[in-house]
């Protein structure tokens, strides 16, 4: 997949590789005169199954509506696109590798031959213990996801071809951008059910804001983004229920420069009724987030321009 597919002006790139398939893992746009530092990702994006993923699945379509953040991809192209900031989206599927985990946080029970070093439970792995690790295994409603027990091989390659050459590309890029600028902003852009509510007149978050609680990114970031979307008429929450994962652990050093922070939009915002696919509603979600980016965009130049000093690269 190029830039152009994107509908998006300048050169792309693809990389890594779908383990039973001829797609790429990922494709990554970013453009040489980004207008904004901001790099928007969508690893829960993906929707490429091999005919063997899908085969070891007891229900795939059941279990890939729930794991995907359905067609966020389209929200985020769009946001792109109007924005200028840098692009990368998925096209490995959770179900395969949840790009928001760890490389180690694995319920090894799942594999056949066993862990490294025959480790089982660790604070590395401690989400895979509630069905929801580096490999997905269980969702409400259907239990188990899988008909039979993962290999080791089967594992390492999805890491070797999906995960690493996944993360490393989006370091590379924030990198690239906070070099350019002196500060950068990843937008990691998820979908959510929606939140229930505690009273009945009670009216739930369209919106929640990851910050790893404060660990992530400048506090001015998320004061820009919450105002923002006040100003909106559009209810968000901090940190609860989504805080962020390990695309934040990994890749926010606001210390060097380096901001990250977790959006998650509700897909009653922009999917249809049965939460499957787009509806008339995408657009405008898109041109509200779309403010949202050039509104932090802005706020990191700032902390470049008058903030405290990036440190070099490590």
């Amino acid at each position: 997949m190029s830039a152009m597919d994107f509908g998006l002006a300048g050169e792309g790139r693809t990389g890594g590789e779908i383990p039973g398939g001829d797609a790429p893992a990922f494709s990554l746009h970013l453009p040489d005169a980004a207008p904004i530092p901001v790099l928007i990702c969508a690893p829960h994006a993906g929707r490429v199954y091999p005919p063997a993923l899908t085969a070891a699945m007891r229900d795939p379509a059941f279990a890939a509506l729930r794991l995907e953040d359905r067609h966020v991809d389209a929200l985020a192209i769009e946001v792109a696109r109007q924005t200028g900031a840098g692009l990368l989206i998925a096209h490995a599927p959770r179900a395969m590798l949840d790009l928001n985990r760890a490389a180690d946080d694995m319920d090894w029970s799942m594999v056949a031959d066993g862990a490294p070093g025959q480790a089982r439970h660790s604070l590395a792995n401690r989400r895979s213990r509630s069905g929801l690790g580096l490999v997905p295994r269980r969702l409400p409603v259907l239990g188990e996801i899988w008909k039979r027990r993962l290999t080791r091989a089967e594992l390492d390659a999805r890491i070797a071809g999906i995960h690493r050459p996944y993360h490393a590309a989006l370091g590379q890029a924030l990198e690239t951008l906070r070099d350019r600028w002196g500060a950068a902003l990843l937008i990691d852009l998820h979908s959510m059910p929606p939140l229930k509510r505690r009273h009945p007149d009670d009216r739930t978050p369209e919106f929640v804001l990851g910050d790893r609680f404060g660990a992530a990114c400048d506090p001015a970031l998320v004061k820009t983004a919450f105002a923002f979307l006040a100003q909106a008429g559009r209810p968000a929450a901090h940190n609860r229920p989504y805080a962020g994962g390990y695309v934040l652990d990994r890749h926010a050093a606001p210390a060097r420069g380096l901001h990250a922070l977790q959006v998650e939009v509700c897909r009653t915002s922009y999917l249809d009724a049965r939460l499957e696919e787009p509806s008339v509603r995408l657009a405008g979600i898109a041109r509200l987030i779309a403010g949202l980016v050039r509104e932090l965009g802005a706020e990191t130049a700032a902390l470049a321009r008058g903030g405290r000093p990036a440190l070099a690269a490590e």
